[in-house]
């Protein structure tokens, strides 16, 4: 147990937490909706400090973030729990265990012996991932001040529901993110995750106010989110809130968890997506988890070069140096050094 962050007192020995945009009243013996942050005593504590449910070396592309120093290893960690209710969610057996076991699994592993971990196996980067980082943030936090110490960058993979105060204090050492933005009506997030689409939208102009490098990633879902109205509204909000140099990358959804009756998005309409955000003025729309089309290939957005080329995980070809095409000289936005 590791007393917790952001949170008052409250009346009747109530805890009020401050951490995640639902800002969770607590009981005294309960959880709040992540289910691993725990009042005990009047006191807000974190369950899954230094316990480490999942730890492996990816390739950075995998997140996906494409513009945060290409072809180099990040080292992945989570924590069992999250604050969505996502019916899609990948990683379910580790995201949803507080909901339905009391203890909580993982390795030991404290924050110093992540950075090592890191360095020894040649990564460039901490990604904090799996399930949501915000609901580990105390674990992360430790680490990543150690990670700036030792020339690690830090990033986020993330549901985009961390509350104004908490981002705000992670943000000198949190380098990049990739946030979902799920769908683009309230009906959508409240039926397909529980949270409501505001905050999202709320936390993705926090991270561009911040500066924190951002991309972000749609999984098109067959009848839930495929329609142009929703695809043109997240490509517009892009454009017009956090800038046309913000890569979106649109992937296929696959059947998973509690929605195995749903079939797999068509590559024509994942491709239709791509093209609404083309045309809506992105210069960086990527296509994720259908292989054979040019949407995993960066290119300059004033000469159109080809200034990186990937096939899955790995670079074929880099023609940028230090971020500018070397065609033109354009700089490339992103985390490049």
């Amino acid at each position: 147990m590791h007393e917790a962050l952001f949170w008052d007192k409250a009346a009747e020995n109530r805890v009020h937490c401050r951490l995640c945009r639902f800002f969770c009243r607590i009981a005294e013996g309960h959880s709040g909706r992540c289910g691993v942050r725990v009042n005990q005593g009047g006191v807000l504590y974190t369950r899954v400090y230094g316990r480490s449910v999942a730890s492996n070396v990816d390739p950075i592309e995998k997140k996906p973030l494409f513009h945060v120093l290409p072809g180099s290893k990040s080292f992945s960690i989570a924590t069992v729990g999250c604050n969505f209710r996502c019916l899609h969610c990948q990683n379910a057996t580790i995201s949803q265990w507080p909901l339905t076991h009391k203890e909580i699994p993982g390795e030991a592993m404290s924050p110093d012996e992540v950075v090592a971990s890191a360095l020894a196996a040649d990564c460039r980067s901490i990604a904090y991932t799996y399930t949501e980082p915000t609901i580990y943030y105390e674990y992360a936090a430790d680490i990543m001040r150690l990670a700036h110490a030792a020339g690690l960058k830090n990033v986020f993979v993330s549901n985009g529901y961390t509350s104004t105060e908490a981002l705000e204090a992670i943000a000198p050492w949190l380098d990049a993110a990739n946030i979902d933005l799920k769908g683009f009506t309230e009906v959508f997030y409240r039926t397909v995750t529980g949270a409501g689409l505001d905050g999202v939208l709320s936390t993705l102009r926090d991270y561009r106010r911040l500066g924190i490098w951002l991309e972000v990633t749609t999984l098109i879902i067959p009848g839930h989110n495929d329609d142009d109205a929703q695809l043109q509204g997240i490509a517009g909000f892009i454009v017009d809130e956090l800038g046309v140099d913000t890569p979106w990358h649109v992937t296929a959804f696959y059947p998973a968890w509690q929605m195995q009756n749903v079939s797999p998005a068509p590559a024509a309409t994942v491709l239709r997506a791509r093209k609404i955000g083309l045309d809506a003025g992105l210069h960086h729309v990527y296509v994720g988890n259908i292989p054979g089309t040019d949407g995993e290939t960066t290119y300059c957005p004033n000469c159109r070069a080809t200034v990186l080329a990937r096939n899955g995980y790995r670079i074929n070809e880099l023609q940028f140096d230090t971020g500018r095409c070397r065609c033109c000289g354009t700089r490339i936005a992103g985390v490049w050094t």
